[in-house]
């Protein structure tokens, strides 16, 4: 191999790379010797993930049902990761700001449409069967999701509506995550007696929560758009681009999975309840929960109507 002054800088460029971290350039050159060329399968770590599928019955479209829920996981990850680089970003470019909230969108949009795999993906009789072995399980146990909107926007529009007059910026996490909407779903309000759907989520992550409600409280997206010029904030397209995120998480989303929800639950006579035993249409349906990231950018009018015409 001919040493042309393109491999020379590259070397040099190495060595220098190697030197700041007081590690010897040729001591990893000779590892490259011995190291193993990547494929496919080590690097997207196939076989594990293809054996993370684990059934509790005999049913067929239990396994859509995992499976499913799992690649929502992956998409909550993504989006996670797009929103701490864009909340971590000290100062974001407008252009930046708008391309980090489109690809969050587009990972929802995904997501919304997603839902007529499980719409229309399993028979409601094995479904109505195998349901009843995840009982107290439920969806509203996926942390990832808790973060996304800790991440997003003030504590206060994550607050239950009765009891937001009482609640502001100085007031302590944990009372405010005492507060917090999807508490309805798993507490009852007269006797203060939480579920063990509810006490079991928050033995495995309030700890987290309460960290995550501390680092994103000055940061969360709406943080940092209000951190921008006064002109930047008034742009079309970033102004659009938060707005349909908005919308996209707390409606469409949300009537995606409503009315998947639905089909399942009502295929039955008599009165049915979610896995976890939450009143699911009060507590997922966005006219009764009304929580909106960014209720500045919305009119009146349309404050009024969320979640009413879907």
């Amino acid at each position: 191999m001919d040493i042309t002054p393109a491999i020379e800088q590259q070397l040099n460029d190495l060595e220098k790379k190697f030197k700041a971290i007081n590690q010897k350039t040729e001591t990893h050159l000779e590892g490259l010797l011995w190291a193993k060329p990547i494929t496919y399968w080590d690097y997207i770590q196939t076989d594990a993930l293809l054996n993370l599928q684990i059934q509790r019955t005999t049913l067929p479209d239990e396994m859509v049902f995992i499976m499913y829920h799992q690649v929502n996981e992956l998409l909550f990850k993504m989006i996670l990761w797009e929103v701490e680089q864009l909340c971590h970003t000290e100062q974001p470019e407008t252009a930046y700001f708008t391309e980090k909230l489109m690809r969050i969108s587009r990972y929802f949009d995904m997501l919304t449409t997603s839902f007529d795999i499980m719409g229309d993906g399993m028979e409601v009789d094995q479904y109505m069967k195998f349901r009843n072995t995840l009982t107290p399980a439920s969806g509203f146990q996926s942390a990832q999701y808790r973060l996304i909107e800790f991440a997003s926007t003030d504590l206060i529009n994550l607050i239950d509506y009765r009891y937001r007059a009482d609640i502001d910026r100085n007031t302590p996490y944990e009372h405010a995550l005492e507060h917090l909407y999807w508490q309805a779903a798993g507490k009852d309000y007269k006797t203060g007696e939480k579920s063990y759907l509810l006490s079991q989520f928050e033995k495995r992550y309030k700890g987290e929560f309460l960290r995550f409600m501390e680092e994103y409280n000055t940061i969360n997206i709406w943080r940092k758009f209000k951190q921008l010029p006064e002109e930047t904030q008034k742009d079309a397209t970033l102004v659009k681009a938060m707005r349909h995120y908005d919308y996209t998480v707390n409606v469409t989303w949300v009537m995606g999975h409503y009315n998947t929800a639905k089909k399942y639950i009502e295929s039955v006579s008599g009165p049915q309840e979610a896995t976890g035993g939450s009143d699911w249409k009060k507590y997922m349906h966005p006219k009764y929960q009304r929580r909106i990231f960014f209720p500045e950018l919305w009119s009146e009018e349309e404050l009024k109507n969320w979640g009413e015409n879907v």
